[in-house]
């Protein structure tokens, strides 16, 4: 589970955020959503009893019509018994619960695939698996998790031959499917033949013995292989320490030791401790050495340490903040996503080989620019600090299932060949929701470059919580604008203590509202106001004191509007900021939702009713952004008319901006004006041929700021969808508003996203429409 462990380490989390979050609404992370409608009594008739007893018969007579008229095609149990919960140890099957629900979770998130957790309480092998082994109807795949060795190996191979769906201990062949991808092109950048050179591996548990095993059947010859753990080398003869598994690898050799076996090597595999390799061990292995230092939450050696004692090796960690990052949610979720789509009987040797030369070629493909905006903007080529993909890079799930399905295919486990795989790899495509990925990679973006966020009501309680969290998670230094004895008392009964990399800055008494106070007066002096006006401003009015910090440079971003109405921080924020040169000033909300992914809402701020030409500037403006987010923008300008029907006044600026697209010769789909159940549904759409959106629309113009309101804020209400936003754009300095009712979460996560615009990024360039 190094994808989990490596995150919390990564991200520097607090014990309370981490709490807070687990028990927030509905405790956990996982719900059960119900995929058919049951609002009528036809319904349940069709769903439970009678009409469900059709399928059950049809599935006693073809057993393989479950996948057909269930989940079973989708779905896998995440199974576990505590007994090596991430690297906490024996913790007992209930206490490993939460990882097993965030293991469910990721596979949901990155390959659509739904799972189950299940934790066992027991240690007895056979106990565990006669539990398991009856489980197989209710599946297609098995994921087992967090299992101590010896007992996984056991477990595993028992419930393979038990049961004729995928059972996978990640654990073990998740690490080794990264590593050996990694390894294949760090081979290839180093002229090195895969048969030919000498590995070390250092940790022969779960992990480590899966790695052997796997480059042993991808060509590695045994006798290049030494593996060794806390005793010494494991060899031919050896007796203490040793179990079968460690003796089907032992090496014919005289070293007994890590710094023996290192003398010559051309590849090191860490899966052990912090500290295991030392400087002198690099400098006796092979020029250009293969570095993987893989123990979390902190390397066998660091990048750093490594390169001192050889400058040019290869190397990478299980770390997300160094290159090269074996991280195991590159493998799980597509290995089984291309299991399941082929109705596989297992997950064999063939198709883990299939799954890493899918990534290693992969990295060696040009970066598309969502990833780059995951490396802060650092352009990411295929060399020494770049063999292994990143975890964002929305090409994983068009890539590895396809390798991973044909592979199932020619070594005969699949029951459902796939005739297709350009089609296939183009409907893994449309899966996912890019959404999810592009914050991911802004969240890692802001990371990579802090940035100093001013949040202008520093006094309230969910602002200093935000600020610490905002800060733990590493995406810069908070600035809260408020009377530092009140924020401090705020800290105190929070708990958080004096929390170093926090500023606060007293409005009245800063040394710096001279400054703020000048250059107010002279934007605000031909509108009516007298310098004493805006000393007045500066000195009592936070928002316009955090929007002068940004304004004149002293903070990069600014976030408000937990405790004051959006059209009065606009109003604030207006006497200090102007929108860019050539930009409308609008806001976009993203609305979120499982089954129909994200729609992009505007204008949900600033304009009361849009002119035609506003419209399409407001349009122009969202496509940019969604662009931005990974999205393929088809645009609906809607209306309570669709097509002039009815040809209603009200319509006329929709219609007319319309009209005004046409005439720029723009560069995405767009039509109008349509009602949102046209523009949203092909089944209605058809009914009007001549419609120029190809597909469902994902970006709904509104015709004036009150239907977008109404419509972005009731969705949210309904529980059909969570928001984003709303994202103000347009103004010539980045600024972001959170709601009256906005949760800590909501403001560190709209804080850094205004963090991010900061960074010359597309979501703040790119929303100018002229």
């Amino acid at each position: 589970m190094s994808e989990l462990s490596n995150e919390i380490r990564t991200t520097l989390i607090s014990a309370n955020d981490a709490l807070s979050l687990h028990a927030s609404g509905r405790p956990g992370k996982l719900e059960i959503r119900i995929t058919k409608p049951l609002n009528t009594a036809r319904d349940l008739s069709l769903a439970y009893s009678p009409g469900v007893a059709e399928p059950c018969l049809h599935i006693h007579r073809d057993p393989a019509l479950a996948y057909d008229y269930t989940t079973r095609g989708n779905m896998v149990a995440v199974i576990s018994n505590g007994t090596a919960v991430l690297g906490l140890g024996n913790l007992g099957a209930l206490a490993s619960k939460p990882v097993m629900e965030g293991k469910v979770a990721l596979f949901k998130r990155f390959a659509d695939v739904d799972g189950i957790d299940l934790e066992i309480a027991t240690e007895d092998v056979d106990e565990f698996v006669n539990c398991v082994r009856f489980l197989a109807p209710g599946f297609g795949g098995i994921n087992l998790e967090d299992i101590k060795a010896p007992e996984c190996f056991i477990i595993e191979q028992r419930l393979r031959e038990l049961m004729d769906i995928p059972v996978f201990h990640d654990d073990q062949h998740g690490t080794a499917i990264v590593a050996a991808a990694g390894m294949l092109n760090a081979c290839y950048l180093t002229d090195r033949e895969l048969r030919d050179a000498k590995l070390v591996v250092n940790g022969a548990g779960a992990a480590g013995i899966a790695c052997v095993e796997l480059l042993k059947a991808m060509g590695m010859r045994a006798e290049n292989i030494i593996l060794c753990d806390s005793k010494g080398v494991i060899y031919q003869g050896r007796t203490e320490g040793m179990n079968q598994w460690k003796a089907a690898h032992a090496a014919a050799t005289r070293a007994r030791t890590l710094a023996e076996a290192l003398e010559g090597a051309d590849i090191f595999f860490g899966l052990s401790v912090k500290g295991a390799l030392t400087k002198e061990m690099v400098r006796s292995m092979a020029p250009r050495p293969i570095i993987f230092a893989m123990a979390n939450p902190d390397p066998e050696i660091t990048p750093e340490e490594a390169r001192e004692a050889s400058p040019d090796a290869i190397i990478a960690t299980g770390r997300s903040d160094y290159p090269n990052q074996v991280n195991n949610v590159l493998g799980f979720p597509y290995i089984f996503r291309g299991a399941l789509d082929v109705r596989a009987r297992t997950i064999n040797e063939a198709m883990k080989i299939a799954a890493a030369e899918a990534l290693a070629k992969l990295a060696r493909e040009d970066v598309p620019d969502e990833v780059h905006i995951a490396a802060a903007g650092r352009r990411l080529t295929f060399g020494p600090e770049y063999i292994i993909p990143n975890a964002f890079d929305p090409r994983l799930i068009s890539r590895i299932p396809p390798a991973v399905a044909k592979a199932a295919m020619d070594s005969g486990v699949a029951r459902r060949p796939l005739t297709d795989l350009r089609r296939y790899a183009r409907s893994l495509s449309g899966r996912l929701d890019p959404t999810a990925n592009a914050l991911d990679a802004i969240m890692e973006a802001v990371r990579a470059n802090p940035r100093r966020v001013v949040f202008a009501e520093g006094e309230e309680e969910k602002v200093v919580r935000a600020a610490a969290a905002f800060r733990n998670a590493g995406y810069g230094t908070p600035v809260l604008i408020g009377r530092e004895d009140r924020v401090r008392a705020t800290m105190a009964s929070l708990g958080l203590g004096e929390v170093e990399g926090i500023e606060i800055h007293n409005a009245r008494l800063s040394g710096s509202n001279r400054k703020y106070a000048d250059y107010l007066y002279e934007r605000l002096q031909r509108k009516g106001y007298l310098f004493r006006d805006c000393q007045r401003m500066v000195n009592q009015d936070r928002n316009v004191f955090a929007a002068c910090m940004v304004a004149t440079g002293a903070v990069d971003a600014m976030v408000t509007g937990l405790t004051r109405s959006t059209s009065v921080c606009l109003t604030d924020i207006g006497h200090a900021i102007d929108p860019a040169p050539g930009c409308i000033s609008f806001g976009l909300t993203l609305l979120l939702s499982a089954q129909v992914g994200t729609i992009f809402i505007a204008d949900t701020l600033i304009h009361e009713r849009p002119t035609p030409e506003q419209l399409v500037d407001i349009t122009i403006g969202s496509v940019a952004a969604a662009r931005s987010l990974g999205h393929e923008p088809r645009v609906a300008l809607v209306s309570h008319a669709t097509f002039g029907n009815p040809m209603h006044p009200t319509g006329q600026n929709i219609r007319d901006a319309v009209r005004l697209l046409d005439k720029r010769n723009v560069d995405f789909e767009y039509d109008g004006d349509m009602s949102p159940d046209v523009a949203l549904d092909p089944g209605l759409r058809a009914l009007y041929p001549f419609c120029r959106l190809s597909g469902p629309a994902n970006i709904l113009i509104m015709p004036g700021l009150h239907s977008a309101h109404i419509s972005s804020r009731l969705a949210p209400r309904l529980g059909v969808v969570t928001t984003v936003g709303p994202l103000l754009l347009g103004l010539s300095h980045p600024v972001q508003l959170v709601s009256l009712d906005a949760s800590v979460n909501q403001i560190v996560d709209i804080a850094a996203l205004a963090a991010y615009q900061s960074l010359n990024s597309p979501l703040q360039a790119e929303s100018c429409p002229r």
